[in-house]
């Protein structure tokens, strides 16, 4: 089952690093903000309420002191929009006020300063205001009482607000409304300027610690891709951190096995291929000796294809593709001259050069043109540049290859005719050796049928870039 990745979702392994860096970083910054604002808010209200309730604390001591006639204007004089102060016969917080929260610390605060003294304290809206009592109010013979007022709409504040009531001794009230102003926002330019460069800098520096972090990966794929065409390559320099090291080391181990591995393969073959030349020349010897020309000849023959056969055998185990210097080779030439040849046609520029080997690419294709015209009657040999590789196509006129067997042809010693003849039969490794060689390039060999008919072979050698 193939899943889809998310449009949303970066396809690099940077990308995804970095978004789950910035993610948990944007995360965390706002829960720390949203913290830090809650905790700002409640350290101010209650500094604040502290403030108030030390002013309340000192206002009812000074009225305490004050005559009765003096008090309205020792209140008027200390009145602000801010803070407004009343003094009367009924309390702005009608019951026993509320002791938790900013209303209990503030009533904590004011008893410790008004012992003795009963204290309300109240963040609520207050009730309706009462009314006066009858004949309170500005009296006909003057005196004490008329400096004496009902709080009446002097409690009613839009908005939230600290509403302190205290008992005085003579029973008459301080009222004090302090309007709960939402204290000015954090969230101003200069600091939301300062937490988007900061966010910025800390994402732009996990960008690049990421993609730093990442580089001996892109490292990995080119020394793999380098292997998978040349055994010999260099070994990659075992620094960085300490994982990195070890898998770099890990690799140049994998990567000297591999490469000895094909140098005992190849060591092997040779002795073998030597020390079977030896026999078949002295049988070779032998069979001239033969009076029957027909069995002479038939010996001599099959002493012929064993040696071909061990010369395929000891090229193709060599792999000569991979040792043979790269240099500048003209393909549109090397195709057009085995095309002729061969007695094939050939489509395609005059001139297009790109670094290669050239003995290589000439066995691999003089291999396929050969497959060609001995199966499909006649090739038809093509040279282009598509999408920065250069394509090579090799038509035939034949019966073609089951779509099955694509790939088993190309494994060696396999042959899809089933004679022994050398004419048509071969020896099963010119396919094989042709993609060896192919591949040594950074290239594939892909096989389709032709809808009308015929085999076509398509070779595409990546053109080095730069």
């Amino acid at each position: 089952m193939i899943i889809r990745r998310p449009r949303w979702l970066p396809d690099t392994l940077v990308g995804r690093t970095a978004l789950v860096l910035v993610a948990a970083l944007a995360g965390a910054l706002a829960a720390a903000l949203l913290t830090f604002a809650d905790q700002r808010s409640e350290a101010l209200a209650a500094l604040g309420g502290r403030n108030a309730a030390e002013r309340v604390a000192s206002i009812a001591n000074l009225l305490e002191e004050t005559p009765v006639e003096a008090r309205r204007q020792t209140l008027r004089s200390m009145d602000t929009s801010g803070f407004r102060a009343g003094w009367g016969v009924n309390p702005v917080v009608p019951d026993a006020g509320d002791w938790t929260g900013l209303a209990g610390s503030v009533a904590r605060h004011l008893g410790m300063h008004l012992s003795g003294h009963e204290i309300r304290v109240s963040t609520r809206p207050p009730p309706e205001p009462p009314e006066p009592p009858p004949g309170w109010g500005m009296g006909q013979g003057g005196g004490p009482r008329e400096h004496f007022h009902a709080m009446g709409g002097f409690g009613f504040v839009h908005g939230p607000a600290l509403r302190i009531s205290v008992r005085l001794s003579d029973n008459s009230w301080l009222n004090v409304v302090a309007p709960l102003d939402g204290d000015e926002t954090m969230w101003q330019p200069r600091f939301l300027a300062l937490l988007l460069s900061s966010l910025a800098a800390v994402t732009l520096a996990a960008l690049w610690a990421v993609r730093r972090a990442a580089r001996p990966f892109a490292g990995f794929a080119a020394a793999a891709e380098r292997l998978g065409v040349d055994v010999a390559a260099p070994p990659l320099s075992e620094t960085g951190p300490r994982e990195i090291r070890l898998a770099t080391h890990a690799f140049n181990v994998m990567q000297g096995r591999i490469r000895r591995f094909v140098e005992d393969r190849t060591q092997m073959l040779a002795a073998i291929s030597h020390d079977l030349r030896t026999p078949i020349t002295r049988m070779r010897l032998r069979a001239e000796f033969v009076e029957d020309e027909d069995e002479r000849a038939k010996m001599l023959a099959d002493l012929e294809e064993m040696e071909h056969m061990i010369a395929a055998t000891l090229a193709f185990a060599r792999d000569d593709a991979t040792r043979e210097e790269r240099r500048p080779v003209d393909m549109a030439a090397l195709v057009q001259g085995l095309a002729e040849d061969m007695g094939a046609d050939y489509d395609g520029p005059d001139s297009l050069v790109m670094p290669a080997g050239p003995v290589a690419l000439k066995r691999a294709f003089a291999n396929l043109l050969d497959n060609a015209r001995k199966y499909g009657g006649r090739a038809r040999a093509a040279l282009a540049e598509w999408n920065g590789d250069v394509v090579v196509t090799i038509d035939d006129d034949g019966p073609g290859i089951p779509e099955s067997e694509f790939e088993r042809v190309f494994a060696p010693f396999v042959r899809l005719e089933a004679s022994r003849n050398r004419a048509t039969g071969g020896t099963g490794l010119g396919l094989s050796i042709a993609r060896a060689a192919v591949r040594a390039h950074g290239g594939d060999i892909v096989l389709a049928n032709r809808p009308e008919g015929g085999l076509r072979v398509q070779v595409a050698l990546p053109r080095p870039r730069g």
